[in-house]
């Protein structure tokens, strides 16, 4: 499942996922991963998230944020939340490839759950991907 925080730059996106991982974290019966573009807010996150400094590794495209997706999964079988905040950044995607890209995030496992925060307010999102839509700023 891939659920989207979207909105314009600037408008809470953020504080919204931290917010949302810090709750999900308090419940969990596996682990929660927030991968963000630095690590500017590790004082933000509860201690028992994981985050991951995306910015460490050379990654330059979606292709490598998946396979990088996949190596966590693989590696730690009870992630149950992964949260990855500017996607778009991260991932170095357009709007147009979009919906591909939250398709092949979804096959990845039934069981693990992906929040996004996608920079792009709600009426550009694309229709196929509107249903995910969990909170717009």
């Amino acid at each position: 499942m891939v659920e989207i925080v979207c909105g314009e730059k600037g408008k809470g996106k953020t504080k919204i996922m931290l917010q949302k991982a810090n709750e999900a974290v308090q419940s969990a019966e596996g682990s929660v991963v927030y991968i963000d573009k630095n690590s500017k807010h590790m004082y933000e996150l509860n201690n028992d998230i994981r985050l991951v400094d995306i910015s460490e590794y050379p990654i330059t495209n979606f292709d490598g944020i998946l396979g990088f997706v996949c190596g966590l999964l693989s590696g730690n079988h009870d992630i149950e939340t992964v949260y990855m905040d500017s996607f778009l950044t991260i991932s170095a995607i357009e709007k147009d490839t979009l919906v591909d890209a939250i398709g092949k995030l979804q096959k990845l496992n039934d069981e693990v759950k992906f929040v996004i925060s996608i920079s792009l307010g709600e009426n550009e999102m694309p229709n196929e991907l509107r249903d995910n839509i969990v909170a717009a700023c």
